[in-house]
């Protein structure tokens, strides 16, 4: 830690006057966040708060079940609560161009290259947007309920997604100590999807063993609303490529792009009413949509199927499926990404199930 620490505070005295002001945003965020948390069961033990008590007590079971069952790290992440003063621990700042899905990137020292900017404030992410917009491109602001560092320190529980349904915190453990066990440098996209592919079969998995019928009954629901968005992305997604790539004049692709988004609105509508009124993506509407927002979510989904393809090729194995991935991140990425791209299931439709949360 302190090794990690002493890296960090040298990359900022080297950096210029902007670059510094951003990572001591992130050091001072970090910090004000380890220094919060404290064990599990000390907070279980002193807290007045009965619902906190029993969704701290399922963390620890959802936890144990990850490294035990899952052959995910065990460490101290997600042993640990953390009470924050907001609804996000952070924020991250995509950007796209105004006629292009192909979202924007910054690289870092250590993190490498990734296609977004984080920050623990909400306003210094708003004006960071507003400073992209102001440059033409289009822009989403994505709230983090929880993000992984790593394996560089124990992260804790935090107060921004204890109070969520049992099966999105099962979710964002399996998903957060996924990035745990595979980095790959430089590939948002491989990064992503291989950890939404842990997700989904530790949640599988996990279902399968509480054997309860109210958890099944929360999956199904979820399942047709994740189903039902993954539709309008996909239908906007292709349609928007198709135009982008097109001949047509810029003021052509500019009407066809509002009519594609208007669509897409009015298909959600649609969508509502059929989910009974049910609000589950309208705070991700209220943004956009856009190019940008378009592109958060296929980050976290796009190489899904090949993971999932991989994953059978094993066998199931989970520890045998670990170490081909960490295979495949000492390749370099077109290598990679062709080798990956062996296991793709051959007429089979993408799952995103990491939709709910890149719509947050």
């Amino acid at each position: 830690m302190i090794r990690s620490l002493a890296a960090i505070i040298l990359l900022v005295l080297l950096a210029g006057c902007t670059t510094a002001e951003y990572y001591w945003q992130g050091i001072r965020g970090q910090f004000d966040l380890l220094g919060r948390a404290q064990p599990i069961a000390s907070v279980v033990d002193e807290t007045g708060d009965p619902v906190l008590k029993h969704k701290l007590e399922r963390v620890v079971a959802i936890r144990n079940y990850a490294s035990r069952e899952l052959g995910l790290p065990d460490n101290l992440s997600y042993r640990r609560y953390a009470q924050l003063d907001r609804r996000f621990v952070l924020w991250n700042v995509f950007a796209a161009p105004e006629l292009s899905l192909k979202p924007l990137q910054w690289c870092f020292p250590i993190a490498g290259c990734v296609n977004y900017r984080g920050y623990f404030s909400e306003a210094a992410a708003r004006t960071e947007a507003a400073e992209l917009v102001a440059t033409g491109d289009d822009v989403h602001v994505g709230g983090v309920p929880a993000y992984s560092t790593l394996g560089y320190f124990a992260d804790p529980m935090l107060s921004t997604f204890i109070r969520y349904p049992d099966i999105e915190i099962a979710r964002l453990i399996f998903h957060e100590l996924a990035h745990q066990v595979v980095y790959a440098k430089d590939d948002t996209v491989f990064n992503e999807s291989f950890a939404v592919s842990v997700e989904q079969e530790g949640l599988k998995r996990w279902l399968a063993a509480q054997n309860d019928p109210v958890l099944t009954a929360q999956f199904a629901d979820a399942q047709r609303y994740r189903e039902g968005f993954r539709t309008l992305i996909d239908r906007t997604q292709h349609s928007l490529e198709a135009l982008y790539a097109s001949d047509a004049s810029i003021a052509a692709k500019r009407a066809g792009k509002a009519a594609e988004f208007a669509q897409m609105r009015a298909d959600y509508d649609t969508l509502k009413r059929e989910w009974g009124g049910y609000p589950a993506y309208d705070n991700w509407f209220a943004q956009g949509p856009n190019n940008a927002s378009l592109a958060a979510v296929g980050l976290y989904t796009k190489k899904v199927p090949e993971f999932a393809g991989l994953l059978a090729s094993e066998g199931g194995d989970l520890p045998r499926f670990y170490a081909r991935v960490k295979e495949l991140t000492a390749m370099p990425k077109g290598e990679r990404d062709r080798a990956l791209a062996a296991y793709a299931p051959a007429g089979e439709e993408r799952t995103d199930a990491a939709h709910a949360r890149a719509a947050k």
